[in-house]
């Protein structure tokens, strides 16, 4: 009996990783569920299997190797290796350079950049073993272009982004594609703090934050997290060999981050 296909998605438990751990339910694949916080990833794992799927929900500190590595040895003994591996747990920050600490730094490139680099070091053997294995980091738009207080998210993201381009070379010859998907402003909760935090530091009402952040993306409107879901469930298709290596732009615009709109709209 050929066993299911199983993905490991990380900070699954709300939001972006929410919308991909249900989509990929649908899609009859066994997911483990990574997140820091207990009660979110066992109420999706809950929601998932009263669906009929099948999910196991794993608490990890992705700011510990060693716990990302034990994590990994559980789940390869729950589940089985990762056929899909969808690394989206990530942080935002949002300050000038000058009030960006050493911790903020590292902490953004820890999670952003070094915790999807460990992961695909985890997974890549087994998929090579397989001839078959699909990798998806979710970045963003500002893995592409500068944000303005923004250096240390900005630069993890482009990291993300190169991460992508160079692994998807080094592993297409075994049937592996790795790719990236790069929202703008996406409507969850980590969008709702960076609208509180403008509104701390502008004075800027809440409703007027959101609607500029909105207006960042060239399509004028937040993306919804089943939007970065169906790019997910794509990229993870038998038939989407042919796409690897892309940072494919999903913002609601007509071309790659609509460079113009993008610098008109930050300096405004």
């Amino acid at each position: 009996m050929t066993r299911s296909k199983v993905a490991w998605i990380t900070g699954a438990g709300r939001g972006i990783g929410r919308a991909i751990a249900l989509a990929l339910a649908r899609e009859r694949i066994a997911s483990a569920l990574l997140a820091r916080t207990g009660e979110e990833i066992d109420e999706v794992a809950r929601k998932i299997g009263a669906g009929g799927g099948r999910a196991v929900a794993y608490r990890c500190d992705l700011a510990r190797t060693a716990e990302i590595l034990e994590t990994v040895e559980r789940i390869r003994g729950d589940l089985g290796p990762a056929d899909i591996l969808v690394n989206n747990a990530g942080i935002a920050l949002s300050r000038k350079l000058e009030e960006t600490t050493d911790e903020d730094w590292e902490a953004a490139i820890r999670l952003n950049m070094t915790v999807p680099f460990i992961l695909c070091r985890e997974v890549i053997p087994a998929m090579i073993g397989n001839r078959w294995g699909r990798i998806v980091n979710i970045a963003s738009t500002a893995g592409k272009v500068g944000y303005r207080y923004t250096a240390a998210y900005t630069a993890s993201k482009h990291g993300l982004v190169g991460l992508t381009r160079s692994l998807a070379l080094d592993v297409k010859k075994h049937g592996i594609t790795v790719n990236a998907v790069c929202p703008g402003w996406v409507n969850t909760a980590m969008t709702d703090e960076s609208v509180r935090n403008i509104a701390e530091r502008t004075g800027m009402d809440e409703e007027k934050a959101r609607a500029t952040l909105a207006r960042m993306n060239p399509g004028g409107r937040l993306i919804e997290p089943e939007e970065v879901a169906a790019a997910v469930v794509r990229l993870i298709g038998d038939d989407s060999d042919a796409i690897t290596g892309q940072a494919i732009d999903l913002d609601a615009g007509n071309s790659s981050i609509a460079p113009a709109v993008q610098r008109t709209r930050q300096e405004e």
